[in-house]
Protein backbone atom coordinates (compact mmCIF):
# COMPACT_ATOMS: atom_id res chain seq x y z
CA UNK A 1 0.00 0.00 0.00
CA UNK A 2 2.92 2.34 0.17
CA UNK A 3 1.82 3.88 -3.36
CA UNK A 4 -1.35 4.67 -2.26
CA UNK A 5 -2.02 8.45 -1.67
CA UNK A 6 -4.12 9.73 1.05
CA UNK A 7 -7.39 12.41 0.41
CA UNK A 8 -5.12 15.15 0.96
CA UNK A 9 -2.07 14.47 -1.58
CA UNK A 10 -4.69 14.23 -3.90
CA UNK A 11 -6.42 17.28 -3.02
CA UNK A 12 -2.89 19.59 -3.08
CA UNK A 13 -2.39 17.40 -6.92
CA UNK A 14 -6.05 18.92 -7.98
CA UNK A 15 -5.69 22.07 -6.84
CA UNK A 16 -2.49 22.56 -8.87
CA UNK A 17 -4.71 21.30 -11.45
CA UNK A 18 -2.91 17.32 -11.87
CA UNK A 19 -5.74 14.78 -12.44
CA UNK A 20 -5.51 11.10 -13.28
CA UNK A 21 -8.10 9.53 -15.79
CA UNK A 22 -8.72 6.74 -13.25
CA UNK A 23 -8.76 6.63 -9.47
CA UNK A 24 -10.16 3.86 -7.48
CA UNK A 25 -11.35 5.67 -3.69
CA UNK A 26 -11.55 3.18 -0.84
CA UNK A 27 -11.28 3.05 3.01
CA UNK A 28 -13.76 3.61 5.78
CA UNK A 29 -14.07 7.46 6.17
CA UNK A 30 -16.92 8.56 4.01
CA UNK A 31 -17.13 12.48 5.43
CA UNK A 32 -13.40 12.80 3.78
CA UNK A 33 -14.33 10.99 1.02
CA UNK A 34 -17.25 12.85 0.06
CA UNK A 35 -16.03 16.18 0.53
CA UNK A 36 -13.02 14.88 -1.95
CA UNK A 37 -15.66 13.78 -4.30
CA UNK A 38 -17.12 17.60 -4.06
CA UNK A 39 -13.51 18.97 -4.90
CA UNK A 40 -13.48 16.94 -8.38
CA UNK A 41 -16.84 17.83 -8.96
CA UNK A 42 -15.77 21.86 -8.59
CA UNK A 43 -12.33 21.76 -10.52
CA UNK A 44 -12.83 19.20 -12.62
CA UNK A 45 -15.78 20.61 -14.42
CA UNK A 46 -17.11 23.72 -16.28
CA UNK A 47 -20.23 25.04 -14.50
CA UNK A 48 -22.13 26.06 -16.99
CA UNK A 49 -21.82 22.32 -18.99
CA UNK A 50 -21.39 20.40 -15.55
CA UNK A 51 -24.58 18.56 -15.97
CA UNK A 52 -23.75 17.36 -19.38
CA UNK A 53 -20.45 16.13 -18.22
CA UNK A 54 -21.25 14.40 -14.35
CA UNK A 55 -22.37 10.98 -14.64
CA UNK A 56 -23.01 8.87 -11.59
CA UNK A 57 -23.53 5.37 -11.35
CA UNK A 58 -23.93 2.56 -8.50
CA UNK A 59 -22.56 -0.84 -8.43
CA UNK A 60 -25.47 -2.29 -7.60
CA UNK A 61 -27.62 -1.90 -10.75
CA UNK A 62 -25.16 -0.24 -13.16
CA UNK A 63 -24.34 -1.87 -16.23
CA UNK A 64 -20.29 -1.92 -16.85
CA UNK A 65 -20.93 -1.69 -20.89
CA UNK A 66 -22.99 1.57 -19.63
CA UNK A 67 -20.07 2.84 -17.53
CA UNK A 68 -17.40 2.15 -19.96
CA UNK A 69 -19.66 3.61 -23.16
CA UNK A 70 -19.57 7.36 -20.98
CA UNK A 71 -16.03 6.96 -20.29
CA UNK A 72 -15.33 7.00 -23.73
CA UNK A 73 -17.46 9.68 -24.59
CA UNK A 74 -16.02 12.98 -25.52
CA UNK A 75 -16.90 16.03 -23.17
CA UNK A 76 -19.81 18.55 -24.41
CA UNK A 77 -18.81 21.98 -24.41
CA UNK A 78 -15.92 20.86 -21.65
CA UNK A 79 -12.37 20.00 -21.61
CA UNK A 80 -13.19 17.41 -19.62
CA UNK A 81 -15.98 14.48 -18.05
CA UNK A 82 -16.37 13.32 -14.76
CA UNK A 83 -17.41 9.80 -14.15
CA UNK A 84 -18.20 8.60 -10.26
CA UNK A 85 -18.80 4.57 -9.65
CA UNK A 86 -20.17 4.11 -6.45
CA UNK A 87 -20.43 0.64 -4.38
CA UNK A 88 -17.80 -1.12 -6.89
CA UNK A 89 -17.87 -4.03 -4.46
CA UNK A 90 -21.46 -4.92 -5.85
CA UNK A 91 -19.99 -5.51 -8.94
CA UNK A 92 -19.68 -9.56 -9.65
CA UNK A 93 -15.88 -10.71 -10.84
CA UNK A 94 -17.03 -10.82 -14.07
CA UNK A 95 -18.36 -7.39 -13.82
CA UNK A 96 -15.06 -5.60 -12.98
CA UNK A 97 -12.79 -7.66 -15.20
CA UNK A 98 -14.95 -6.35 -18.05
CA UNK A 99 -13.44 -2.75 -16.92
CA UNK A 100 -10.01 -3.97 -17.19
CA UNK A 101 -9.10 -3.81 -21.21
CA UNK A 102 -10.19 0.58 -20.30
CA UNK A 103 -7.66 0.53 -17.58
CA UNK A 104 -5.08 -0.57 -20.07
CA UNK A 105 -5.86 2.65 -22.50
CA UNK A 106 -8.05 5.45 -20.59
CA UNK A 107 -9.54 8.37 -22.11
CA UNK A 108 -7.36 10.81 -21.20
CA UNK A 109 -10.74 13.59 -21.36
CA UNK A 110 -12.06 11.36 -18.76
CA UNK A 111 -11.62 11.16 -15.02
CA UNK A 112 -13.20 7.80 -13.98
CA UNK A 113 -13.60 7.32 -10.19
CA UNK A 114 -14.23 4.17 -8.73
CA UNK A 115 -15.47 3.99 -4.98
CA UNK A 116 -15.27 1.22 -3.00
CA UNK A 117 -15.76 0.37 0.75
CA UNK A 118 -14.37 -2.84 0.41
CA UNK A 119 -11.69 -3.84 -1.56
CA UNK A 120 -9.14 -7.02 -2.34
CA UNK A 121 -6.47 -6.36 -3.79
CA UNK A 122 -5.65 -10.02 -4.96
CA UNK A 123 -8.55 -9.11 -7.50
CA UNK A 124 -7.32 -8.27 -10.99
CA UNK A 125 -9.39 -5.47 -11.22
CA UNK A 126 -8.29 -3.53 -8.04
CA UNK A 127 -4.81 -4.41 -8.61
CA UNK A 128 -5.09 -2.97 -12.10
CA UNK A 129 -6.44 0.19 -10.33
CA UNK A 130 -3.82 0.81 -8.15
CA UNK A 131 -0.92 -0.01 -10.83
CA UNK A 132 -2.52 2.34 -13.63
CA UNK A 133 -4.30 4.82 -12.17
CA UNK A 134 -4.24 6.40 -8.56
CA UNK A 135 -5.53 4.52 -5.45
CA UNK A 136 -6.37 6.91 -2.59
CA UNK A 137 -6.90 5.32 0.79
CA UNK A 138 -9.77 6.93 3.07
CA UNK A 139 -8.19 6.02 6.55
CA UNK A 140 -10.04 6.45 10.04
CA UNK A 141 -8.32 9.57 11.80
CA UNK A 142 -6.18 9.08 14.62
CA UNK A 143 -6.91 10.58 17.89
CA UNK A 144 -3.33 12.57 17.48
CA UNK A 145 -4.63 13.64 13.98
CA UNK A 146 -7.84 15.17 14.58
CA UNK A 147 -7.15 18.52 16.25
CA UNK A 148 -4.98 19.20 13.74
CA UNK A 149 -7.58 18.25 11.04
CA UNK A 150 -9.93 20.58 13.13
CA UNK A 151 -7.71 23.45 13.29
CA UNK A 152 -7.19 22.97 8.96
CA UNK A 153 -10.88 22.51 8.50
CA UNK A 154 -12.01 25.55 10.76
CA UNK A 155 -9.16 27.35 8.31
CA UNK A 156 -10.97 26.53 5.03
CA UNK A 157 -14.02 27.87 6.88
CA UNK A 158 -12.49 31.31 7.71
CA UNK A 159 -12.31 30.10 11.27
CA UNK A 160 -9.54 30.76 13.32
CA UNK A 161 -9.19 28.06 16.49
CA UNK A 162 -6.90 28.06 19.17
CA UNK A 163 -5.01 24.29 19.42
CA UNK A 164 -6.83 24.06 23.10
CA UNK A 165 -10.36 24.89 21.13
CA UNK A 166 -9.65 22.35 18.67
CA UNK A 167 -8.59 19.62 21.60
CA UNK A 168 -11.54 20.62 23.35
CA UNK A 169 -13.78 20.21 20.40
CA UNK A 170 -12.34 16.85 19.42
CA UNK A 171 -13.48 15.46 23.20
CA UNK A 172 -16.74 16.39 22.54
CA UNK A 173 -17.39 14.71 19.89
CA UNK A 174 -14.48 12.37 19.35
CA UNK A 175 -13.40 10.84 15.64
CA UNK A 176 -16.94 11.48 13.70
CA UNK A 177 -15.56 14.25 11.18
CA UNK A 178 -19.14 14.40 10.01
CA UNK A 179 -20.13 16.04 13.22
CA UNK A 180 -17.28 17.83 13.68
CA UNK A 181 -17.99 20.12 10.33
CA UNK A 182 -21.05 20.59 11.29
CA UNK A 183 -20.24 22.28 14.56
CA UNK A 184 -17.72 24.00 12.76
CA UNK A 185 -20.27 25.46 9.83
CA UNK A 186 -22.29 26.86 13.33
CA UNK A 187 -19.34 28.38 14.44
CA UNK A 188 -18.69 29.95 11.23
CA UNK A 189 -22.11 31.42 11.10
CA UNK A 190 -21.66 32.43 14.79
CA UNK A 191 -18.11 33.97 15.11
CA UNK A 192 -17.24 35.57 11.43
CA UNK A 193 -13.81 37.10 11.68
CA UNK A 194 -13.53 35.83 15.40
CA UNK A 195 -11.11 33.75 17.12
CA UNK A 196 -12.78 31.19 18.44
CA UNK A 197 -10.99 29.68 22.20
CA UNK A 198 -12.77 26.94 24.31
CA UNK A 199 -15.57 29.11 25.80
CA UNK A 200 -17.06 29.51 22.23
CA UNK A 201 -17.09 25.84 22.06
CA UNK A 202 -18.86 25.29 24.63
CA UNK A 203 -21.36 28.06 23.83
CA UNK A 204 -22.47 26.78 19.94
CA UNK A 205 -22.35 22.95 21.63
CA UNK A 206 -24.24 23.70 24.64
CA UNK A 207 -26.96 23.26 22.78
CA UNK A 208 -25.97 20.46 20.02
CA UNK A 209 -26.81 16.67 20.77
CA UNK A 210 -23.63 15.60 20.96
CA UNK A 211 -22.93 18.16 23.73
CA UNK A 212 -25.59 16.61 25.40
CA UNK A 213 -24.03 12.94 25.23
CA UNK A 214 -20.38 14.40 26.84
CA UNK A 215 -22.95 16.39 29.47
CA UNK A 216 -24.09 12.53 30.35
CA UNK A 217 -20.51 10.64 30.09
CA UNK A 218 -18.71 13.65 31.87
CA UNK A 219 -21.81 13.50 34.98
CA UNK A 220 -21.75 9.49 35.38
CA UNK A 221 -18.13 9.86 35.31
CA UNK A 222 -18.29 11.95 38.11
CA UNK A 223 -20.56 9.78 39.76
CA UNK A 224 -23.45 12.43 40.06
CA UNK A 225 -26.61 10.16 39.42
CA UNK A 226 -29.11 12.59 39.66
CA UNK A 227 -28.42 14.98 37.03
CA UNK A 228 -27.26 11.83 35.09
CA UNK A 229 -30.28 10.62 35.00
CA UNK A 230 -32.02 14.22 34.39
CA UNK A 231 -29.61 14.32 31.08
CA UNK A 232 -30.55 10.98 30.19
CA UNK A 233 -34.31 11.52 29.84
CA UNK A 234 -33.87 14.91 28.04
CA UNK A 235 -31.31 13.35 25.70
CA UNK A 236 -33.72 10.05 24.35
CA UNK A 237 -36.78 12.69 24.56
CA UNK A 238 -35.12 14.77 22.29
CA UNK A 239 -33.48 12.09 20.21
CA UNK A 240 -35.89 8.67 20.47
CA UNK A 241 -34.61 5.05 21.47
CA UNK A 242 -32.83 5.14 18.03
CA UNK A 243 -29.84 6.76 20.11
CA UNK A 244 -29.94 4.46 22.80
CA UNK A 245 -27.17 2.26 21.01
CA UNK A 246 -25.00 5.04 20.62
CA UNK A 247 -25.11 6.06 24.20
CA UNK A 248 -24.08 2.12 24.77
CA UNK A 249 -21.03 2.59 22.99
CA UNK A 250 -20.32 5.74 24.06
CA UNK A 251 -20.56 4.36 27.78
CA UNK A 252 -18.60 1.52 27.26
CA UNK A 253 -15.79 4.19 25.20
CA UNK A 254 -16.04 6.57 28.40
CA UNK A 255 -15.77 2.94 31.84
CA UNK A 256 -12.87 1.92 29.43
CA UNK A 257 -11.08 4.96 29.64
CA UNK A 258 -11.82 5.51 33.31
CA UNK A 259 -10.93 1.60 33.85
CA UNK A 260 -7.04 1.74 32.06
CA UNK A 261 -6.39 5.66 33.83
CA UNK A 262 -7.64 3.87 37.07
CA UNK A 263 -5.10 0.81 36.83
CA UNK A 264 -2.25 3.08 35.72
CA UNK A 265 -2.59 5.24 38.81
CA UNK A 266 -3.26 2.39 41.00
CA UNK A 267 0.29 0.77 39.94
CA UNK A 268 1.63 3.98 40.93
CA UNK A 269 1.40 6.41 37.38
CA UNK A 270 0.20 9.90 37.45
CA UNK A 271 -0.89 12.31 35.08
CA UNK A 272 1.83 12.06 31.87
CA UNK A 273 1.67 8.55 32.11
CA UNK A 274 -1.70 8.85 31.61
CA UNK A 275 -1.60 11.39 28.60
CA UNK A 276 0.65 8.98 27.07
CA UNK A 277 -0.86 5.63 27.52
CA UNK A 278 -4.40 6.52 27.34
CA UNK A 279 -4.26 8.98 24.32
CA UNK A 280 -6.26 11.43 26.55
CA UNK A 281 -6.57 14.93 24.87
CA UNK A 282 -4.38 17.26 27.59
CA UNK A 283 -7.70 19.59 28.65
CA UNK A 284 -9.14 16.35 30.04
CA UNK A 285 -6.01 14.53 31.72
CA UNK A 286 -6.67 16.45 34.70
CA UNK A 287 -10.36 15.16 35.15
CA UNK A 288 -10.15 12.13 33.84
CA UNK A 289 -7.95 11.20 36.96
CA UNK A 290 -9.83 13.32 38.83
CA UNK A 291 -13.07 10.89 37.95
CA UNK A 292 -11.46 7.55 37.37
CA UNK A 293 -10.55 8.41 41.71
CA UNK A 294 -14.15 8.41 41.98
CA UNK A 295 -14.10 4.79 40.84
CA UNK A 296 -12.83 1.39 42.56
CA UNK A 297 -11.37 -1.25 39.78
CA UNK A 298 -14.11 -3.35 40.74
CA UNK A 299 -16.84 -0.94 40.10
CA UNK A 300 -15.64 -0.19 36.80
CA UNK A 301 -15.60 -3.95 35.57
CA UNK A 302 -18.97 -4.51 37.08
CA UNK A 303 -19.75 -1.42 34.78
CA UNK A 304 -18.83 -3.30 31.64
CA UNK A 305 -20.55 -6.63 32.81
CA UNK A 306 -23.67 -4.15 33.16
CA UNK A 307 -23.06 -2.36 30.00
CA UNK A 308 -23.44 -6.16 27.88
CA UNK A 309 -26.04 -6.64 29.95
CA UNK A 310 -27.99 -3.59 29.11
CA UNK A 311 -26.82 -4.15 25.44
CA UNK A 312 -28.63 -7.52 25.53
CA UNK A 313 -31.71 -6.68 26.76
CA UNK A 314 -32.11 -3.63 23.97
CA UNK A 315 -31.25 -5.86 21.39
CA UNK A 316 -34.01 -8.32 21.99
CA UNK A 317 -36.53 -5.22 21.92
CA UNK A 318 -36.62 -4.45 25.13
CA UNK A 319 -37.96 -0.86 26.21
CA UNK A 320 -34.95 1.32 25.28
CA UNK A 321 -35.80 4.37 27.74
CA UNK A 322 -36.40 1.97 30.88
CA UNK A 323 -33.20 -0.18 29.92
CA UNK A 324 -30.72 2.98 29.98
CA UNK A 325 -32.44 4.85 33.07
CA UNK A 326 -31.86 1.29 34.41
CA UNK A 327 -28.37 1.11 33.38
CA UNK A 328 -27.28 4.28 35.01
CA UNK A 329 -29.00 4.21 38.32
CA UNK A 330 -26.96 0.67 38.86
CA UNK A 331 -23.70 2.20 37.40
CA UNK A 332 -24.33 5.02 39.79
CA UNK A 333 -25.26 3.12 42.88
CA UNK A 334 -23.68 3.13 46.26
CA UNK A 335 -21.84 0.18 47.55
CA UNK A 336 -24.56 -1.10 49.63
CA UNK A 337 -27.45 -0.44 46.86
CA UNK A 338 -25.12 -2.44 44.43
CA UNK A 339 -24.74 -5.55 47.10
CA UNK A 340 -28.76 -5.68 47.48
Amino acid sequence: MASDLNPEQVLNRLKKGETSPVYLFYGEEVFRLEKLLDSFRETCLDEAARDFNLRIFDGDIASPADILDDARSFPFMSSSRLIIVRRVEKFSASDLESFLPYLENPVDTTCLIFVSLKTDFKKKFYKKCREMGVAVHFQSLYDSQVPPWIKKAAGDLGLKMTDEACEYLHGIIGNRLREIHTELEKLHLRHQGQSIGVEEIKESARYSRVYTIFELMDHISSKDRERAVSVLNRFLEEEGKEAAFGIIGMLNRQIRLLLDTGTILEGGGGQADVAKKVKVPPFLVKKIVQQSKKWTLDELERGLHLLHRADGHLKTGSQAHLILEMLVISLLAQPWEAAS
